[in-house]
């Protein structure tokens, strides 16, 4: 815009006065809140430890070093566990979030100024608690074991498997729901005819997805008392068996790295 002229001819500039003193005033802003925000994260930092993190570093590494091989007779039973844990937990908890992706679409709830809104809460409550949380709290109610991990994974997958369900729902093409509904089909029918096989395809992604994310999150359950290997490498902390914690991270890569390879092969077959 012309905001000034030299010569009679106009001076063009990309902002205002105005429009630059805000930008400025708003990076100041930024560099004050950044500065607020490590002074408040380094108030009770113990800077020698922090200088001689290095060296404590390569001093554990040093022992974590080679890996005890035997070792992983001792933890196939829990990778077992692990990968229960990861499925069952999914299973549950897409079984729980499909009615709960129906009743939060606004195409296919029964009511916006109710259910819609309960739904959406329970959407959210699942994805703000992290699975570690809801495993630690089921280890105080119903005691450790593969049983709490279950449980946590399932709560935690209902949220992120429900809000991609129901916007898969809400983005579906309405002329085909117009069209079986018009042949006087129900309510049932017509999302048994017109909305599933919408939304089927995106359904599968996006449970083999979850199941890929439950993997990883399963694997730490156990340092927490939920079950799986995450318990063997809490035991092997314990007692500072290092060779043991670098065999334990070899098995938890080499699982995530397949699952991830079937995850993206199923994905890719469906999709």
């Amino acid at each position: 815009m012309p905001v000034a002229t030299i010569d009679g001819a106009p001076v063009w500039r990309h902002r205002t006065s105005r429009q630059s003193l805000l930008i400025w005033f708003g990076w100041l802003c930024l560099v004050a809140l950044f500065v607020f925000c490590w002074q408040v994260m380094t108030r009770d930092t113990i800077w020698a430890f922090v200088e001689d993190a290095p060296r404590q570093a390569a001093d554990i590494g040093s022992r974590m070093f080679p890996p005890r091989w035997s070792y992983i007779e001792r933890l196939l039973l829990p990778l077992w566990d692990t990968l229960n844990i990861a499925t069952l937990g999914t299973v549950l908890g897409i079984i729980i979030a499909v009615p709960i992706a129906f009743l939060a679409a606004r195409n296919t709830t029964p009511s916006t100024l109710i259910v819609r809104p309960i739904a959406l809460f329970i959407i959210v409550a699942s994805r703000s608690i992290n699975s570690l949380i809801w495993a630690l709290l089921l280890v105080s109610i119903i005691g450790p074991g593969v049983l709490a991990g279950v449980i946590a994974i399932g709560l935690r997958s209902i949220g992120f498997v429900a809000k991609l369900l129901y916007e898969a729902i809400e983005e579906i093409d309405e002329k085909q729901v117009e069209a079986v509904r018009s042949t006087g089909a129900s309510g049932a029918q017509v999302i048994d005819y017109a909305i599933v096989p919408q939304v089927l395809p995106a359904f599968f992604g996006i449970a083999v997805f979850r199941w890929d994310i439950n993997i990883r999150e399963s694997t730490i359950l156990g340092l927490v008392g939920a079950g799986g290997i995450g318990l063997q490498l809490q035991a092997s902390l314990n007692v500072l068996a290092w060779p043991q914690v670098t065999m334990i991270f070899v098995v938890i890569l080499a699982t995530v790295v397949i699952s991830e390879w079937v995850s993206a092969k199923v994905r890719h077959a469906i999709i």
